[in-house]
Order: C-alpha cells, then sequence, then structure tokens
C-alpha cells in the first residue's frame, strides 16, 4: 500500500496511538489488565444517575429524541447549547461573550487537530510556523497533530524539589523564548501527564508575552475550571479576546460522548467553523443534548464541587500514601498533585529506561504511560524524559493499589539491577 505523506504520518505509529492501542486491545487479551495508563474518568454513581435521568427524559419525549437522533446539528454545535455555556461563563465570571464565542467540537483531540493547524505548519510564503509549549511536559495527544514536521517547540522547565518526595514543574520565564515562527502558545491546566497547575501570576505572564507577540494563548481545559474542577488548589479561570479556552464534558464523566467547547474570539470561532464543516460536517448530538440543561440550571458546577472534585482530591492523597509505601527510600519524586487524574512519577537515576519498565509492566499486567512521549518539541538528550511515567489513579481503589505495589516491585527490581 501506497501512502501519502499524509497517509504516512497519520497511519504511523505514535505514542498517543499506543495508549489506545493499549485500552482497546490489552483488554482482549488480558481481561485482569489493571488500566493505569489512560485517560478514562472514574465511575461516580451520583453523576451517572443524573446523565440516566437527563437521557431517560430525553427518550420520553419524542421531540427531544428526533432531535438526538435524527437530525444534523450546525458545524458550530447546536445554538441553544451554546447559548446556555455563554450565559453560564457570563455569569459566573463576567466574562463579555455571547453563543457567537462558543463552538462545539467531536471532542477535545478533533478541535485541537483543526486549532493548531489554522495556525501552524506551512505557510503560504513557504515559511514554517510552530506551536510553542511553555511548560513541557505536555499532553501526548498533541504530538503527532501536525500536519507539517517540527510542529512544535517547548521550554524545559525548573523543577522545585519539595518536602515529602514531591517536587513541581515550573515555567522557567529565563529560557523562554519565541520569535516570529512561533503562531500560539498552548499549556493545558491542570497539565496531563504531571497534575501542574500553573498559577495564576504564570497564566497572567503568558497571557502578556502572547499579547506582546501578537499570537493566542490557548489553554486546554479538559480537566480545569469552570468544569470538571479537577482541581487541589486555588485557582482563577482565565479567557479574554487573546485566549482560546478548549473545555470538555469527558472527564466529567462523558468521554463516550465526545464533546469539546471552545471559546475564543468571533473571528476564530469562525474560522475554526468553517475547518470543522469541511473536517466533520456536523457536531454530535449526545452531550449538547445530555448537558443543555446542567448550564441552564448551573448543576454542572454542583455536580464538580460535590462529587467530581473530592472523589479525585482523595484518590490522589490515597495513591500517593501507597507509593510512599511501598517505594519506602527508593530515588523518587512524585509531582505534587494539584489536579486531574494522573500521578506523575519522577524516578531519579532510573538505570532502565521509562519505556522498558512500562514493557516489564505491561508483561505483569499493570499498563502505565512512559514518560518520554510527553517532552513535545524538545530535542534535547535530557536524562529526566526517561525517568519519568505518568499513572492513573481513576480506576477502582482495590485495583489501584495492587498497581501501585506491582509497580513499586518493578521499580525496586530495575535499581536493584535486576
Amino acid at each position: 500500500m501506497k501512502l501519502s505523506a499524509f497517509g504516512e504520518k497519520f497511519a504511523g505509529e505514535s505514542g498517543i496511538v499506543e495508549l489506545m492501542d493499549d485500552l482497546g486491545t490489552a483488554l482482549n487479551e488480558n481481561p485482569d489488565m489493571i488500566f493505569m495508563g489512560g485517560g478514562n474518568p472514574g465511575r461516580l454513581p451520583e453523576v451517572e444517575a443524573v446523565f440516566q435521568a437527563r437521557l431517560e427524559a430525553i427518550m420520553a419525549d419524542p421531540g427531544q429524541r428526533h432531535s438526538l437522533f435524527g437530525i444534523y446539528q450546525s458545524p458550530q454545535g447546536d445554538a441553544e447549547f451554546r447559548k446556555q455555556i455563554a450565559e453560564f461563563l457570563k455569569k459566573q465570571f463576567g466574562w463579555k461573550l455571547s453563543a457567537n464565542n462558543i463552538a462545539i467540537s467531536n471532542g477535545s483531540q478533533s478541535a485541537f487537530f483543526v486549532l493548531y493547524n489554522m495556525f501552524a505548519g506551512k505557510m503560504k510564503d513557504g515559511s514554517q510556523r510552530s506551536i510553542h509549549l511553555p511548560l513541557a511536559p505536555e499532553y501526548l495527544g498533541y504530538a503527532d497533530i501536525g500536519l507539517t514536521e517540527d510542529f512544535f517547540t517547548a521550554t524545559r522547565p525548573s523543577i522545585e524539589l519539595l518536602d515529602d518526595k514531591l517536587f513541581k514543574y515550573h515555567v522557567d520565564f529565563s529560557k523562554l523564548h519565541l520569535d516570529e515562527n512561533t503562531a500560539a502558545m498552548c499549556v493545558s491546566r491542570p497539565t496531563n501527564p504531571t497534575g501542574n497547575v500553573l498559577t495564576d501570576d504564570e497564566i497572567s505572564h503568558l497571557d502578556a508575552i502572547a499579547k506582546g507577540q501578537n499570537i493566542p494563548l490557548i489553554i486546554d481545559g479538559a480537566y480545569g475550571l469552570p468544569f470538571p474542577n479537577i482541581l487541589f488548589n486555588d485557582a482563577k479561570a482565565h479567557w479574554n479576546e487573546n485566549t482560546i479556552l478548549a473545555l470538555s464534558l469527558s472527564k466529567l464523566g462523558l468521554p463516550g460522548a465526545r464533546t469539546g467547547i471552545i471559546v475564543a474570539n468571533e473571528e476564530i470561532i469562525q474560522a475554526y467553523t468553517n475547518a470543522n464543516t469541511i473536517v466533520s460536517l456536523a457536531c454530535g448530538n449526545m452531550g449538547p443534548a445530555l448537558a443543555k440543561e446542567l448550564f441552564r440550571t448551573g448543576e454542572i458546577l454542583s455536580l464538580s464541587r460535590d462529587y467530581v472534585t473530592p472523589f479525585y482530591r482523595q484518590r490522589a492523597q490515597q495513591t500517593v500514601q501507597w507509593f510512599r509505601e511501598d517505594l519506602g527510600d527508593l530515588p523518587y519524586h512524585i509531582h505534587k498533585p494539584e489536579g486531574a487524574i494522573f500521578l506523575w512519577l519522577w524516578l531519579e537515576g532510573l538505570p532502565i529506561s521509562s519505556q522498558t519498565l512500562y514493557e516489564r509492566l505491561k508483561k505483569r499486567g499493570v499498563l502505565i504511560v512512559p514518560g518520554h512521549n510527553f517532552f513535545i518539541g524538545m530535542d534535547d538528550q535530557w536524562r529526566h524524559k526517561h525517568e519519568c511515567i505518568r499513572v492513573s489513579y481513576a480506576q477502582d481503589a482495590d485495583r489501584v493499589k495492587q498497581g501501585v505495589k506491582i509497580i513499586s516491585e518493578e521499580v525496586a527490581k530495575a535499581y536493584n539491577g535486576e
């Protein structure tokens, strides 16, 4: 089979392909596999009950049922849903926006594919523009999303060592360098994979730099503010005319609905809508149908506050404690868990690569994600990249505890030269 350059790039292997393939096929090979690698959210019965009640109400109403299954929505998304989101954001934060500042996508991944390639890549004059990641490591799903090579640049973070075997990455503004070929900056907040939450000062500083360069600041808020609000410290939501805020219903408990939300100025929303028409034709109906009442009533905030945030905060604290007990005096550090659904372990001086550790753990029936996949746009030989792993704590607590034990055993073997 002879493929185009596009085909060679997107039909080939990549970190995100490996991750999703593990999620899809490993279970068939080993029904007892402990999944601590993927981004599936935890199951919260109270939240599931709300979605079930909403779906039952839709199915009982012939008009709503037809709207759910029988019509195309606009490529910008359901008009009523966009209006509810805009009014919700205005009420919560005083942001000056309307439904024209909102677009819906078939999941955040497809939204980033369109947005990134709208701004970066090969330009008409033959130059090449890139997306800059001011705080690596970043979400591995970005890595192969560009249509051209050299699509990302990144700044190596500074590392602050904390008490109790914790550490924290910070944006190293002294080394942050943008030029005329930088098309946009992007950060996830909380950061996937580390659980880092950029401070309000860091966000303000990045916003000022972006405005000075006349480029957008893109904030991936899939785990963040104002929903699903998987944050364990104080932070303020950020948006303005120069910011593109990407939100999602996935971590609220609806990953199968594939519903992303883009908040941006009207010019960007219109450009995105035109591109999305070509790529997707229309947006899916399920997510907006289930969620529009949550925005109208504000219940989306109470679900996040009362169920989602407490669940992950408690699970993060518990999983950190399990690792401390099982790793003992080994030379490890855990990124301070400030949000999201993962722990990021730095196994300092690990004698094997994180990829080798991943393969050993997979044979033991535990899936994690090796850390080197997340250092996108960095071509330096930083050993740290190969000493880190991402571990999800979203699944059943007993399974997570068992997985922590197996991970710790394999790490200990590696340090002992086994």
